[in-house]
């Protein structure tokens, strides 16, 4: 793929809670923001995710967008995200970016840790 490319919903999408939750990050500290999505080893379950607010994309991200806000990821992260949703909940617990993983076969009980 491309870099720079948008990728298309069925690759990564953005929910519209997300995309308006980098909006509203980026009017308060007054910058432009994008969020990264990263896929590392570890965690309790085997992989884990990794959120980054950043002004800029590195040479190997890839862009997902929505409404006027984007998300990055990176070719080998995408790999185990493809079908995936970026969302933002608010809840009584917190407030988090959450992905709603097709792939993952567990996940931990914090949402942040996930097997495939």
């Amino acid at each position: 793929m491309a870099k720079d490319a948008v990728l298309n919903a069925p690759d990564l999408s953005l929910s519209p809670a997300a995309a308006r939750r980098i909006a509203e990050l980026s009017r308060i500290e007054g910058r432009p923001l994008m969020l990264r999505i990263g896929v590392d080893a570890g965690g309790c379950s085997g992989f884990q995710y990794q959120f980054e607010l950043v002004e800029a994309a590195a040479p190997d991200d890839l862009r997902i967008e929505r409404d006027g806000a984007a998300a990055l990821v990176d070719e080998i992260s995408l790999v185990l995200l493809k079908g995936s949703e970026i969302d933002f909940v608010d809840e009584l617990a917190g407030a988090e970016f959450r992905v709603r993983n097709p792939n993952a076969r567990s996940s931990c009980g914090c949402g942040v840790s996930f097997s495939i």
